[in-house]
């Protein structure tokens, strides 16, 4: 089966920016105003040479969505926004691993008007449930790793894939104990390997969640970084970065901004396995009212740098 990945020529390092409504690093209400991107944003991508960068969508409230709605604040970041060569859209209500039989149609015109104003290259979306009887969840569930949520979750990318105007990424999900639970005994790995193969759809590799799954699954040190082959490595077309911790002997996946080494050994061992890989994300960076990176976090992403500057030359 063909694999539909984004038409685009190689982009290299990006930025994955998390645009929740009241926060700081995202959309702020100033009265008379209305909604507009926080003033630091724009200010952090200035000072940074990304390629590339992907806007995970947040709903403003629960009210039915409507695009005017969401392009005051939308716009207002796309208004400053330095040279980018490509953006792309983070889904967050998409839940592929759904177990509720859903009426996807009026999210998913709302979504293609999202990828058509703002010429969005692609749609990303976690692999797992993030919603359970139309409640949202803190943090969204692995999907059910038995044959019968494989065989459900093919179908929901398959129909998803389809509706969608631009080619659909699906990201193996996260595992981090504490904020989520596991049901079912496959393999992550292969059933992620098996969902892509089966749909022919991009996939999107996590550092962190791949690493939490590993670390869930009891594995420590050299073990962490095993069986990379039963991933869907042929459809890999984005790897993503994000802050992680380990707390309590527990492998958290706490979007910080602050990068493990693991992730960074992780990152360059599946460099080489990726003969599709176009996009690298630095997810979720946080920065201050100047726009400055955090200090903790400036030896990871400076070494991220490093390893993808290789990648940027040859774009």
């Amino acid at each position: 089966m063909n694999i539909r990945f984004p038409e685009t020529e190689e982009l290299g390092l990006g930025v994955g920016l998390d645009l929740r409504y009241g926060d700081p690093h995202g959309f702020e209400h100033s009265p008379g105003i209305g909604d507009r991107i926080s003033n630091r944003v724009p200010l952090f991508l200035r000072q940074q040479a990304f390629n590339y960068a992907f806007f995970s969508f947040q709903p403003r409230d629960r009210s039915v969505l409507k695009l005017e709605d969401y392009v005051p604040a939308w716009d207002s970041l796309f208004e400053q926004l330095p040279p980018l060569q490509r953006c792309a859209l983070h889904h967050t209500l998409l839940n592929l691993g759904s177990l509720d039989e859903e009426d996807r149609g009026p999210l998913l015109e709302f979504t293609n008007q999202l990828l058509e104003r703002y010429n969005l290259a692609w749609v990303n979306e976690d692999l797992g449930i993030w919603s359970l009887g139309g409640r949202l969840m803190p943090y969204p569930l692995p999907p059910l790793l038995t044959e019968a949520g494989l065989e459900r979750a093919i179908r929901e990318v398959t129909s998803v894939q389809s509706a969608l105007c631009r080619p659909l990424l699906v990201e193996f999900p996260g595992f981090s104990e504490g904020t989520n639970f596991v049901v079912g005994t496959m393999n992550a790995y292969d059933y992620f390997r098996i969902l892509a193969e089966e749909t022919g759809v991009a996939v999107t590799l996590d550092t962190g969640h791949l690493l939490s799954y590993q670390w869930w699954l009891g594995r420590r040190g050299e073990d962490l970084y095993g069986d990379l082959d039963r991933l869907p490595l042929k459809h890999c077309f984005e790897i993503h970065l994000s802050g992680c911790e380990i707390l309590d002997d527990r492998f958290v996946d706490v979007h910080h901004g602050v990068l493990r080494p693991e992730q960074l050994i992780l990152l360059e061992r599946l460099l080489p396995r990726c003969p599709h890989l176009k996009a690298i994300a630095y997810e979720d960076p946080k920065f201050d009212e100047r726009g400055a990176l955090r200090s903790r976090a400036i030896p990871g992403f400076e070494r991220l740098q490093q390893l993808t500057a290789p990648v940027r030359m040859s774009a």
